[in-house]
């Protein structure tokens, strides 16, 4: 949660900064968030491609490895946890 929370105050800090300079921000925010997922899943190319070409078992890779990077650790329900 702590990582999400400064993610969110980098974002508004930059927006801050952005708004006193009168400048907008490069990309409309769904263009920005979808070049987002494209580094996330691009990150993941090489080493599929490793993968693949080691022959080692490229589904584990992709459920453990590859998923964790790219969703991160989701939320879970606080009140199945208790």
């Amino acid at each position: 949660m702590k990582a999400y929370l400064l993610s969110l105050g980098a974002g508004l800090l930059v927006g801050i900064v952005y708004s006193l300079l009168g400048v907008r921000s490069p990309a409309p925010p769904v263009i920005a968030l979808i070049g987002l997922a494209g580094i996330l899943v691009g990150e993941q190319i090489v080493p599929v491609a490793k993968r693949l070409f080691d022959r080692k078992e490229l589904a584990t890779f992709v459920t453990t490895d590859c998923a964790h990077h790219i969703l991160g650790q989701l939320p879970t329900n606080r009140k199945q946890d208790a």
